[in-house]
């Protein structure tokens, strides 16, 4: 197979803030296989910097492994994959991405979506939530308003002024489920005190208040807790899932923190065994990128699916949240095109 990228600017709707910073401009990159028979596969890169990962360290990885890829037999999706995490440790949204063109390829080679071969209903209409993040007051309002098609609103807190921002988001948005995402910003005991305030504001679920590495924070939040308690920063990969039993209900899953979408099924199903609930994730990301996590939708509790919704210049056509509901593409591979007028093929280059 050969392998080569591009890098795209995403830019959202709104600046993108949540606790620890934010953005108004994303560049995230896409990654293109193309076998000997001359399909192509894509997938997309969301490179953080919480996560070590940079344009240029996805660049750097792709590199890396371009040997593996072209002696490769795309059929073999498990075995790729796992040499993937040998050639190198880390860089899990730029294995994210090949995964996900590899299925794209595979799926565009046999005719079906990526779900379909997994054996999954795609008709299952789960609804994703539609993210608030954090702003001053009177802006909170507007983007509430913006959101009025989705009936789940995430808000992000982690500020001195939290109380203050779901009041006025619970009073923008009275008909609307609320779910709550402190992105580790809280001490155990705060995060206690916060879940009393958020209960009695009909919030229906709090993901990450401390700090990741702080297993046993989650197990005495969760242990005091009103609310479910769905780990994010602290779980990576299936081998983190085990320790977090008992410590929170679920675990949210995002394919640029465990690598790729065989990794996600791992989790979906190391958290299932431990009567675990599960949700799916996204970083800023193009229709291209929702569309790869979005083939495990059929296996989720919950979703998050809106990082390419608060986008102003979406270059991909795929998965979608309209209405709050995840539709799936019916296409071949992860279902995703370029949006028309977008030309992305001379941009690409060899890794």
């Amino acid at each position: 197979m050969r392998l080569s990228h591009q890098t795209i600017e995403l830019n959202p709707t709104h600046p993108f803030v949540i606790a620890r910073g934010g953005y108004a401009h994303h560049r995230n990159v896409i990654v293109r296989l193309i076998d000997d028979d001359g399909v192509e596969g894509f997938g997309e890169a969301a490179p953080n910097r919480y996560y070590g990962e940079s344009v240029s360290t996805v660049i750097a990885a792709l590199g890396q492994f371009k040997p593996l890829l072209e002696r490769a037999d795309p059929f073999a999706l498990e075995s790729i994959e796992a040499s993937l995490y040998r050639v190198l440790r880390g860089n899990a949204s730029a294995k994210s991405a090949v995964s996900a063109a590899l299925h794209d390829l595979i799926g565009k080679k046999l005719g079906l979506p990526v779900y379909r071969l997994w054996g999954l209903d795609g008709s299952t209409a789960l609804q994703s939530s539609f993210t608030i993040a954090i702003a001053e007051n009177h802006e909170l309002e507007r983007r509430v308003a913006e959101a009025r098609d989705y009936p789940i609103l995430k808000i992000k807190l982690g500020t001195d002024r939290d109380m203050e921002i779901v009041r006025i988001v619970r009073n923008a948005a009275a008909d609307k489920r609320l779910r709550v995402d402190a992105n580790a910003a809280w001490t155990a005991k705060h995060a206690v005190r916060m879940s009393d305030f958020l209960a009695d504001n009909q919030v229906e679920m709090l993901e990450q208040p401390v700090p990741a590495n702080d297993v046993e924070g989650l197990r005495f939040v969760r242990e005091r807790s009103k609310l479910p308690v769905f780990a994010d920063e602290s779980c990576l990969v299936a081998t983190d899932i085990a320790k977090l039993a008992g410590a929170v209900d679920g675990i949210n899953i995002k394919l640029a923190k465990c690598g790729g979408l065989r990794e996600a099924l791992r989790m979906v199903h190391a958290a299932r065994a431990l009567d675990m609930q599960v949700m799916a994730g996204c970083m800023i990301e193009s229709s291209l990128g929702i569309s790869a996590i979005a083939q495990i939708s059929p296996l989720l509790d919950a979703a998050d699916f809106d990082g390419a919704a608060l986008l102003s210049n979406d270059p991909y056509i795929g998965a979608t949240i309209k209405g709050g509901s995840i539709q799936l593409p019916d296409g071949p591979g992860l279902g995703a095109t370029p949006a028309p007028a977008v030309d992305l093929s001379a941009a690409f280059q060899s890794a």
